[in-house]
């Protein structure tokens, strides 16, 4: 290979985006020189490596545009200090096997348990594994639910919301909404009823909904689709963040 071909090849390879092999390629043409690798080996090499890094990257573009707060795995849980935790049953929901039978699941307990951890871990490894994945809080998703509305353009919002293999609603029952509301969140809810999943984090008691959404018969609508095929995850314990304080004080 020329000189002058080698610097159009390496040309060629940013033009069309092939970074994998575009970094590799120096290093696979000296082992093809001293005779450690065929030509066609070392293609198909870097062929892999084009393909890892284009999964990687589209890894991380899934991940980001999910909107998570923070990124957080299964693995960093600390299912010792919550033993109220099946580990198994967080284990089985890592496996998204939840989201390819549109089951949703619900996690419950008071503030600083943990609920919004699993919830995004789980919605990490399901945007690891290329589902379209969004988390929102319950009070930003009743903000854009009603802005559209009042808008004329609730159906598209809806919509959008609705294509999402898992949507995740944090926070439900931190603030009480009104009537209004409740219908927003019946409509979207119905919307993915047995055909998408859903992830939610509250803090109330599924008997306080009533009290949420300013109506019992919209909570309990609401709730006889979210339940209907779900899985139900009850955190009884402490609180990380006065773990995290007790640890800086033992510091």
């Amino acid at each position: 290979m020329t000189g002058t071909n080698y610097i159009r090849l390496l040309n060629n390879l940013d033009d069309l985006e092939l970074r994998g092999i575009r970094e590799e390629l120096p290093q696979y043409l000296d082992m093809i020189s001293r005779s450690e690798k065929t030509v066609v080996d070392a293609l198909y090499e870097l062929s892999e490596k084009e393909k890892e890094l284009r999964r990687e990257r589209a890894i991380k573009a899934c991940v980001k545009t999910a909107g998570f707060p923070f990124i957080r795995t299964v693995k960093d849980f600390d299912f010792q200090f919550q033993p109220s935790v099946d580990k198994a049953i967080i284990d089985d929901l890592a496996s998204l096997r939840f989201i390819e039978h549109s089951e949703n699941v619900l996690f419950i307990g008071s503030s600083g348990v943990g609920k919004t951890h699993l919830a995004t871990a789980i919605g990490v490894e399901a945007a690891t594994n290329r589902y379209s994945v969004h988390f929102i809080t319950c009070q930003d998703l009743v903000s854009q639910l009603k802005k559209a509305e009042h808008e004329n353009r609730l159906e598209r919002r809806l919509k959008l919301f609705s294509r999402y293999r898992l949507l995740i609603i944090d926070e439900v029952g931190y603030l009480n909404y009104d009537t209004e509301a409740g219908n927003l969140i019946f409509q979207l809810v119905s919307m993915r009823y047995e055909k998408k999943s859903t992830i939610i984090t509250t803090n109330r008691n599924l008997s306080k909904w009533g009290e949420i959404f300013g109506d019992a018969v919209i909570a309990n609508a609401i709730l006889d689709r979210l339940l209907h095929h779900s899985h139900i995850i009850s955190i009884v314990g402490p609180s990380y963040r006065i773990k995290d304080i007790s640890e800086q004080l033992d510091d």
